[in-house]
């Protein structure tokens, strides 16, 4: 299947550069460009593309505010935010507007593109920056009188999941794909994409990087 993919980004060059790397792909396309948030919105609601490949600071509505629109309105569209800026907030805000991945403009063509298809599978991407930047922050929030993770099985948000579930849980909150999870518990990648999506149809989350947040807000693993 082609992945279909709406690009936006205030700056026509760069919306060049991303459509000729990302058209030498066989399966992915691009069905479209916005050169600003709203455009975003309005274009990810007439083209219905897989991936919306946003950029943060745009005149008028910007990146994260679009995701937050795009998400609210029930899109199918996922939102994979490239940024220039390396900076916790932006991270924050567009994973809690619920964008499914962030990466930084400066990533490889060919990390990009593996983001993309990771993302249009159900993936959550964040580049190791950012991701490091994250668990400080979460760190930081954390009680000082936690000394310990909290077990699975004690915290009454987790009860509904089964034994296998809760050892899924902690893999993603490691930061670990299906495949990396299917090879650590010694499973398919379709059993473990399975346990993915009753884990969160169970906690009533919206995708993995919600996993991830969650698992950290509650105790249940530690930076």
């Amino acid at each position: 299947m082609t992945i279909r993919v709406l690009l936006a980004d205030d700056q026509q060059l760069l919306r060049a550069g991303f459509r000729m790397v990302l058209s030498a792909q066989p399966d992915i396309a691009v069905v479209g460009e916005a050169g600003d948030g709203a455009e975003a919105v309005e274009r990810t609601a007439q083209l219905d593309p897989d991936v919306v490949l946003m950029d943060v600071r745009m005149p008028g509505v910007d990146g994260i505010e679009a995701t937050r629109r795009i998400v609210t309105a029930g899109a199918a569209a996922r939102v994979l935010i490239l940024t220039t800026f390396d900076l916790d907030e932006y991270a924050f805000a567009g994973l809690r507007a619920g964008a499914s991945g962030f990466l930084l403009k400066d990533v490889p063509p060919e990390q990009l593109t593996a983001a993309i298809r990771a993302v249009a599978g159900g993936d959550a991407v964040v580049a190791p920056r950012v991701t490091r930047a994250l668990l400080d922050t979460f760190a930081h929030h954390l009680p000082a009188d936690a000394a310990a993770p909290v077990p699975p099985h004690e915290h009454p948000r987790l009860s509904e999941l089964t034994a296998r579930e809760h050892e899924v849980l902690l893999e993603l909150a490691a930061g670990r794909t299906n495949a990396e999870i299917a090879e650590r518990l010694v499973l398919s990648e379709a059993t473990v994409k399975t346990h993915v999506g009753r884990i969160l149809g169970k906690l009533a989350l919206r995708d993995r990087v919600q996993a991830v947040i969650l698992a950290y807000q509650i105790g249940l693993v530690r930076p």
